[in-house]
């Protein structure tokens, strides 16, 4: 009997409530720490035992999750997936939200993402490399709004190349806003999601402005943060026009997928050359997000994975 209680991990919460939520809905965030980590978790009353070798790991996992929700955050797969990416990486538990707007935070799901975050506040210049579903424009966005609402900048711009794939600008209906808003919608989104509707007042106001690359020409950004996303569908003259804008008190995020270009040939020849270039210059940082960084489905990972496997983008 001794043996085996030296393979059991037990847990007390005192809420009981709390505790059904921890579980989620019919117990899938148990579920899929037992999947995950190789144990079993059996709950009676307010307590949890946890046995297994990874006990202690899913212990860990569970009591950083019960303090989120005694501090009123709410506790889903995504939260339980990125407490098992901070701990595969070493670490208890992930870094504090970053404050968006005065009711909205955002934390960062997986170690490449708070890298990414440190990264954004120590660097006037970030790129943010990797394939789709990692977060890189959504935690821009993120950082931007969050530096909006502490005042450190006095608008944020945000632009993206609008190249098409197959069809050209002057073939679709409507002016030019509703030409390039198909282009632009992924930041729209973005934003409102870290913002709530206050984006959309800020949009009017001109505080925070969504551009096509080609508006970006001739300007001086200072005291603004700027993100170019989609930056592997830049030439070299684009990309390097849009660095070169950067001025007094700003900041400025780079984000792209140099396996995803829709350029002649399938190359990112402006973004591969900045990245040459710049890597390891003074106020430059650069995170790289792999396969395992993906915080969209699960089944995202698996796809980038095989295609990562058969050498196909």
């Amino acid at each position: 009997m001794s043996a085996r209680k030296t393979q059991v991990t037990t847990l007390e919460f005192p809420d009981n409530k709390l505790l059904r939520a921890l579980g989620g809905p019919h117990a899938k965030h148990f579920a899929r720490l037992e999947q995950k980590l190789n144990v079993s978790i059996d709950s009676r009353g307010n307590l949890l035992a946890i046995e297994g070798a990874g006990r202690e790991r899913a212990g860990s996992i569970l009591r950083a999750l019960y303090l989120r929700l005694v501090a009123g955050e709410s506790v889903t797969l995504a939260e339980v997936d990125a407490e098992l990416r901070f701990t595969d990486a070493g670490r208890v538990q992930g870094p504090g939200a970053i404050k968006t707007a005065a009711s909205r935070a955002v934390k960062p799901r997986s170690p490449a993402q708070s890298a990414y975050l440190d990264m954004m506040r120590e660097h006037p210049l970030t790129f943010g490399i990797g394939p789709a579903g990692t977060g890189k424009t959504y935690l821009a966005a993120a950082f931007a709004a969050h530096m909006l609402h502490e005042k450190r900048v006095d608008r944020v711009i945000l632009s993206r190349p609008a190249l098409e794939a197959g069809e050209r600008l002057g073939f679709l209906p409507g002016d030019l806003k509703e030409k390039i808003d198909p282009y632009l919608r992924p930041l729209y989104d973005a934003l409102f999601d870290v913002l709530g509707d206050v984006a959309g007042r800020l949009i009017e106001q001109g505080v925070i402005e969504v551009a096509p690359l080609a508006f970006m020409r001739g300007r001086t950004l200072s005291r603004a943060f700027v993100i170019l996303d989609e930056a592997q569908n830049t030439t070299q003259a684009q990309i390097k026009m849009v660095l070169t804008r950067l001025g007094e008190d700003s900041h400025m995020v780079v984000t792209g997928d140099p396996s995803q270009s829709d350029l002649p040939g399938g190359k990112a020849l402006g973004l591969n050359e900045a990245l040459a270039f710049l890597e390891g210059v003074e106020g430059v940082g650069v995170t790289r997000f792999g396969e395992k960084d993906v915080v969209r489905h699960p089944l995202v990972a698996r796809i980038v994975a095989a295609y990562n496997a058969h050498g196909k983008s």
